[in-house]
């Protein structure tokens, strides 16, 4: 049987296309288009010599061209581990993360680049990316999320784990990592119960949890928790490095011996329910400084999924716009343009999939009340999808200098893609070059070679 670390250890490479740790031989750069004549797509362009051309052609759908691609548009390399992107003298034009290219230019792996109505993203590794994204339950799921999830049911199947710990950003997919582990254990059909943890008063969390017996307190009645009502399935406990100490202790003894004391009661009860916790805290970090039982992080964490960011799964963002158009009852009605999913798959979205599709609503309604026909980048909310500014929980950590001159040379001097890179604002960067008095352009190489 696979080990533990076995079943759960992924690898990420330079674009951010997950790569299984047994993954063998060179890698194969390719051009994923992610976008095709306006709508979400998913064709892999492996560039196997030294470099491809794209144009009408390659990027119709069926007999259907896109007439505002050019026969002969971009030529695309991969020279030295280093991506190429050359304009072949389109009508249009060919952008690259957002803006107009002339001639060559190098940009590095994750870059988007437009043409038309296609987006195109550039992979330093396309092998283990060939089922492209599905539609799963309504949930869309990219490379990244399905290995995550694959994990999941995998360790919960042959491991036969009965607590995952899951971490990513607010709005990642926890809860779907948690649906995942728990369709994949012994009794698919028994109760989940979904508790946010941050969400209960902290003097009501024993009671919620683990129930209560009549007389325990003024007006008490019997009555189970949360665990309980768990019982022969599995409690998802949303960012649980919010519950109170002494309820970590009894939620310990559950883990440990499958028994549960109400509140008031002098006899425990059996229970048999798995254990699915989820934080975008550093729990490992919390229980070092103190502020979360060691004892129960070593026994949650002993099975452990990391949910990439929303920015790290560009390809997912145009089925979400196309989900969330089509659940409003604007499809055909409106046509969303290409430079509307660019500008989302260049943003950060601190908030993930659940900032985006708030946001892409809201710009929807906008549209409407405007009476576009088509859903443009004008349309989309300055702040959105930024990095927030100011402080929060006590101010954001200052960065090492090292971390944002290595961002803005991996960016090749892009202010904008940089911020993207270190999760920041974009004028936490530029404030950083004005206080070394440094130009962006200094890290930005010659777009031809010497």
């Amino acid at each position: 049987m696979p080990g533990m670390a076995d079943l759960l250890r992924t690898t990420h490479n330079a674009a951010g296309i997950e790569l299984a740790s047994g993954e063998q031989g060179p890698s194969i750069p390719g051009v994923v288009a992610i976008l095709v004549r306006g709508r979400p797509a998913y064709r892999i362009f492996a560039v196997e010599s030294d470099f491809i051309e794209l144009g009408r052609l390659e990027l119709a759908e069926g007999d259907a061209l896109d007439s505002v691609i050019s026969r002969k548009h971009v030529r695309i390399g991969f020279v030295s581990g280093a991506w190429r992107v050359e304009d072949l003298a389109s009508r249009n034009g060919t952008f690259v993360d957002g803006e107009i290219i002339h001639g060559e230019v190098r940009v590095r792996s994750g870059s988007l680049v437009r043409i038309g109505r296609a987006l195109l993203l550039l992979a330093g590794d396309v092998r283990a990316v060939q089922e492209g994204v599905v539609i799963r339950d309504a949930m869309v799921e990219g490379p990244l999320l399905r290995r995550a999830l694959e994990s999941i049911a995998l360790a919960r199947r042959i491991g036969k784990i009965t607590s995952l710990l899951v971490t990513g950003q607010s709005g990642s997919g926890k809860e779907l990592a948690a649906r995942t582990f728990h369709a994949s254990g012994p009794n698919p059909s028994a109760p989940l119960s979904v508790i946010n943890c941050a969400t209960i008063p902290k003097e009501l969390a024993e009671r919620l949890l683990f129930g209560s017996r009549r007389g325990a307190f003024s007006g008490a009645v019997d009555a189970p928790g949360y665990v309980q009502s768990a019982d022969g399935g599995t409690l998802f406990l949303d960012e649980i490095a919010e519950l109170p100490m002494d309820v970590q202790s009894k939620l310990l003894r559950v883990l440990e011996t499958g028994e549960v004391l109400r509140l008031g009661a002098n006899r425990h009860e059996k229970v048999n329910v798995a254990i699915c916790a989820a934080t975008w805290r550093d729990l490992r970090a919390e229980a070092s400084a103190g502020r979360f039982r060691q004892d129960l992080y070593f026994r949650i964490a002993q099975a452990q999924v990391h949910l990439p960011p929303l920015r790290e799964r560009a390809e997912e963002i145009p089925w979400h716009i196309q989900q969330v158009v089509a659940e409003c009852g604007c499809d055909g009605q409106i046509d969303v343009d290409a430079s509307f999913v660019e500008a989302c798959a260049l943003r950060a979205w601190p908030g993930n999939v659940r900032e985006l599709r708030a946001e892409v609503k809201r710009a929807l309604a906008t549209a409407c009340a405007l009476g576009a026909r088509i859903l443009s980048a004008e349309v989309l909310s300055a702040t959105a999808g930024h990095p927030m500014e100011g402080p929060q929980d006590g101010g954001p950590p200052e960065l090492p200098d090292d971390e944002f001159a290595a961002a803005l040379s991996a960016e090749r001097g892009n202010v904008a893609g940089a911020a993207r890179r270190l999760g920041v604002h974009r004028n936490r960067v530029r404030r950083w070059l004005e206080r070394h008095e440094v130009e962006a352009t200094r890290f930005k190489p010659d777009t031809k070679p010497r």
